[in-house]
């Protein structure tokens, strides 16, 4: 019963903190002339991504880096597909311009870069400084950007009054950051006590509930703004976690951990080429009318499915693997890479027109 408690209160602390930070963030947005988009790529983003940075730095200073590696390749799988999944399964997203022409373009580059820094079976701490450096450049070309391209508001009565609260709504971002923290540790950790009572082996329990609880915070965030109207922020909460992942979670940890971070050949040959497939595949998705419809989410969503039950039936050793595999590798994949062709091209055909 203790333990069912602490997951009902992290629960509610993750809802409570994705409302601070949702309002917090959209009205510091307002009063600082920056669009929520930014706000969502830089605050949010980075905010919510605070589990996957404190887990992977007490991994590295605990002489454990390499975990650091799945931390951040599962989080960027989970993040498109469950998360754009279940939030455009809500409400059809629409996804803005520079999404699709600066950063999510960035995300793909970034996943094939990280891919080729570990080829070698490590990420030493040359490359971490320099996936810090990338991290520093692309949020100070946010800001830059978000404050070029800000409409100049007229004055009107009242802003004077309005905009000495911008004190309260910057303690709404951190308190809601805080909150979403500390709810998604309560609710993973309960989580995990209550999959094992119920006879869960740890390897499984492992594989879905640890691996996405360092997402909730990004989860809660993204469907709450989804469901406030703030779709700016939901979808650039998800493509800006996946990009402070790579440069700063990963280059941090890269950074700081003595020897570097050790790159394993199934982390080479499965998850880092799914993390870069779901990348590239969530551009044509996002270009076919500048959104995300309810069945391109079912699609998403149903592909995470697919991921975790082959992550369950290997770690098993399941018979029903090789047959799982042959049915996505020969039928599923195909199929999707055709649907998704036959929209983008009239899409093209349609935007060179005008």
């Amino acid at each position: 019963m203790l333990t069912l408690l602490m997951l009902l209160i992290g629960l509610a602390l993750l809802i409570a903190g994705a409302e601070g930070l949702v309002q917090g963030a959209s009205r510091l947005a307002a009063r600082l002339g920056i669009s929520p988009l930014i706000v969502g790529l830089t605050v949010v983003a980075f905010g919510t991504s605070a589990p996957e940075l404190v887990v992977s730095l007490k991994a590295a200073f605990a002489g454990q880096a390499g975990i650091a590696m799945g931390n951040v390749v599962g989080s960027n799988i989970f993040n498109v597909l469950f998360i754009l999944g279940v939030s455009a399964l809500i409400v059809p997203l629409a996804v803005a311009h520079q999404l699709i022409r600066l950063d999510i373009p960035l995300m793909i580059g970034l996943s094939l870069i990280v891919f080729l820094m570990a080829t070698d079976g490590h990420i030493g701490r040359y490359e971490g400084g320099l996936l810090v450096l990338g991290l520093v450049a692309y949020t100070g070309f946010l800001l830059w950007q978000g404050r070029r391209q800000a409409p100049a508001a007229e004055p009107t009565p009242g802003d004077e009054k309005k905009n000495r609260h911008w004190g309260r709504d910057a303690l709404f971002v951190a308190g809601g950051l805080a909150m979403l923290v500390a709810g998604s540790r309560l609710f993973v950790d309960s989580a995990v006590v209550l999959a094992t009572w119920f006879g869960v082996s740890d390897q499984v329990i492992g594989l879905t509930l640890v691996a996405a609880g360092t997402s909730l915070p990004e989860v809660v965030t993204s469907i709450l703004a989804a469901l406030r109207g703030q779709r700016d922020i939901a979808v650039g909460n998800v493509v800006g976690s996946n990009i402070f992942n790579l440069l700063g979670v990963l280059g941090l940890t890269s950074l700081l951990a003595p020897a570097g971070i050790a790159v394993t050949e199934a982390m080479l040959s499965l998850d880092l080429p799914v993390m870069i497939a779901v990348a590239i595949a969530c551009l044509p998705i996002c270009f076919t009318a500048s959104a995300i419809s309810r069945w391109e989410g079912t699609v998403l969503l149903g592909y995470y499915v697919a991921y975790t039950a082959y992550l369950v039936l290997a770690a098993t050793h399941h018979d029903a693997q090789a047959g799982f595999s042959a049915l996505m590798l020969y039928f599923v994949l195909p199929i999707t890479a055709l649907t998704l062709a036959v929209l983008v091209v009239p899409e093209l055909r349609r935007r060179a027109v005008r």
